[in-house]
């Protein structure tokens, strides 16, 4: 992370630019920050008009890879709460936090959750638990209670906007269930840009047949490529699915050997333009693309 060093440097001459930028928000609500702007979104639906709630990583950034600002550790410093997923995909933020508000109180809604059933990676653990709704509501309560315990003053509207909240998820985890279950059960099978999908899966009864990218930002070896193309045909999958933001190329060069449909603009660790610039939409936007696209009514 070449950047956050000098980041680091320039934090006090950034703290002091800021007098000039824009306005901060008024003191009477709980200063939050979030490494990406779905967690962001969760935290703005649960601690509605009491939080004013920014995001380090800009909508279409890529989390794992993001190299934070001076201006991004001027926010974590005036942070009430930073909100974190953890589990790898965010942990570059742990040296920020260290370095510019080492009391400040930090949430990593992903780690040691209760009733997740964690998915292993390469030795460690899947960190996209929320693309399973039902991770969702659990996020929401955890933000629940990091909201009552930072800002006791204000615990019963926190309360109130965050039982509201987990109804509405609840009720979205429902929707996505009987869409999925229009897609016939012989197509329920899923090729990803990279492993961002499992919890989607295995919440909803798809199967994953494999993912374009192992790593975020690092091509896949030729032979790799060709065992994809291999299991797509061997499979029966309807398509592979990429995100916004990428370049397609590579899956739809996939896709196109394997005789199969490329469907390209997948939302997971960001959101994006209405109507996916809200967790709830970016759900209701990747289940429509992917059952619609399996042969389903989305």
């Amino acid at each position: 992370m070449p950047r956050l060093l000098l980041a680091l440097a320039l934090l006090a001459a950034v703290l002091a630019a800021c007098s000039g930028g824009p306005a901060t928000p008024p003191s009477d609500v709980l200063r939050v920050v979030a490494t990406t702007t779905v967690l962001a979104d969760l935290v703005k639906h649960v601690g509605r008009d009491d939080v004013a709630v920014t995001s380090i990583v800009p909508k279409g950034g890529v989390v794992e890879t993001f190299d934070p600002s001076p201006r991004d550790i001027a926010s974590i410093s005036e942070a009430d709460l930073v909100v974190m997923n953890g589990l790898g995909l965010d942990n570059w933020l742990e040296r920020v936090v260290d370095a510019a508000a080492p009391d400040v109180p930090v949430v990593r809604l992903g780690e040691d959750l209760p009733g997740a059933a964690y998915i292993g990676e390469d030795g460690g653990t899947n960190p996209h638990l929320w693309l399973d709704v039902s991770n969702g509501v659990r996020y929401a309560e955890r933000i629940r209670d990091a909201l009552v315990t930072a800002d006791p003053a204000n615990s019963d509207a926190y309360r109130t906007g965050g039982d509201a909240y987990v109804a509405r998820l609840r009720e979205l985890d429902g929707w996505v269930r009987e869409r999925v279950d229009s897609v016939p059960s012989g197509n329920r099978k899923l090729v990803s840009f990279h492993e961002a999908f499992p919890y989607f899966a295995q919440a909803y009864g798809l199967e994953i047949v494999g993912s374009v990218l192992g790593v975020p930002g690092q091509e896949p070896a030729a032979g790799e490529v060709a065992a994809l193309v291999d299991s797509i045909r061997e499979s029966g999958a309807k398509a592979v699915f990429t995100e916004a933001g990428f370049n397609p190329g590579l899956a739809e060069s996939i896709a196109s050997e394997a005789g199969v449909a490329v469907e390209s603009d997948l939302y997971n660790d960001s959101l994006g333009d209405p109507p996916v610039d809200t967790y709830e939409g970016l759900i209701r936007w990747d289940t429509q693309r992917i059952v619609e696209a399996l042969g389903g009514q989305g």
